[in-house]
């Protein structure tokens, strides 16, 4: 009987014209975030997968992006800097590791997010995973032990892999899948899983179709699979490659029609690389880019601009302070989207 007055009293609230309709929220989904990447612990590692000396930026970055109001944090490092030469990953470097640990709960003791970005680009010395280079089954490994270190974070958004690029996007699919049960498996069952495309994971290429394979991905955790986001990124300048110190586009075009591909689906973005040279051009359009960026955050969870850590700046798109003082770029394209 309290059960059927329960019921009662909760169906006059929703039929009632004048009330709120009941709400249901899952706690788990993101917030708006904005933030950075700091770059550094994948450091040495080229387009291939082949990985030189690294190193990792040092933690005094972070407390300055939390006062400009940073949300979070995306933290590249390099798959050989984790495990050393250890390709089956059996287990984690202990010097290297503790290295890159350290940034990780330095930034979640803010209390803000991080998104842990294995930046191999698909690959350990030039071989693709799952199609010729290392097995899925060394892949899952790495992320069975990395999401046991940090399955108690419900902070921390696991990016699978930065920018995967020339790769059959049907076994890339199968690949993800597996990266996905063994971060399951290892008892992180409440975090977000950032999935990456082929071509770079440029938006074009999902809107195009070409990554649909990976909308066959499932989530043990969560029948729903809201817990699985797209991982896009991109950038201004004539090729969208992000070499040039120049823009050409605000690629607002390009994201609307990315919205509608994500709302097609019932998807959500998180645009993990973004970013331009510290001219006026890019601060026009890396400014504007933003800007819709966070007006849409029904489909676009947010952005981290790449890039502050260990760059230098003498580099193109370096966010680092100089001094202790963000350039133009920060100042007027970044900073007034930050959410923090």
């Amino acid at each position: 009987m309290i059960l059927l007055k329960t019921l009662s009293v909760l169906w006059l609230i929703h039929s009632n014209s004048d009330a709120s309709p009941v709400q249901f929220i899952d706690k788990r989904a993101l917030p708006r975030v904005g933030g950075v990447n700091l770059a550094g612990c994948d450091f040495g590692m080229s387009t291939d997968g082949s990985s030189g000396t690294s190193y990792c930026p040092g933690t005094d970055q972070i407390s300055h992006f939390v006062e400009k109001g940073a949300n979070i944090f995306r933290l590249p490092v390099g798959w050989q800097y984790l495990v050393g030469n250890n390709q089956a990953s059996t287990s984690l470097d202990s010097t290297f590791f503790a290295t890159y640990d350290n940034l990780v709960k330095t930034a979640l003791a803010t209390g803000w997010y991080v998104m842990i970005d294995v930046h191999n680009y698909a690959r350990w010395n030039g071989g693709v995973i799952g199609q010729g280079g290392p097995s899925d089954n060394d892949f899952a490994n790495l992320w069975k032990l990395l999401a046991g270190k940090y399955k108690s974070e419900s902070k921390v958004i696991f990016g699978l892999m930065n920018e995967p690029h020339d790769v059959d996007i049907n076994q890339w699919a199968t690949t993800v899948q597996a990266a996905v049960n063994a971060i399951r498996a290892a008892g992180a069952t409440t975090q977000s899983i950032a999935l990456p495309g082929n071509q770079w994971t440029h938006p074009e290429g999902w809107i195009s179709g070409a990554n649909d394979p990976l909308l066959s991905v499932t989530d043990p955790a969560d029948s729903s699979g809201s817990l699985l986001i797209i991982d896009a990124h991109k950038y201004y300048d004539g090729d969208g490659s992000g070499t040039s110190t120049e823009c050409v586009t605000n690629a607002v075009d390009v994201y609307t029609s990315f919205k509608t591909w994500l709302k097609q689906h019932n998807k959500k973005a998180i645009i993990s690389e973004t970013g331009g040279g510290n001219t006026a051009s890019c601060q026009t359009d890396v400014g504007q880019a933003i800007k819709y960026i966070s007006e849409n955050s029904d489909v676009f969870v947010g952005f981290t601009i790449w890039s502050a850590g260990s760059f230098s700046s003498s580099y193109g798109l370096s966010i680092t302070p100089t001094n202790g003082a963000d350039n133009d770029l920060f100042v007027k394209a970044v900073q007034p989207y930050l959410p923090g």
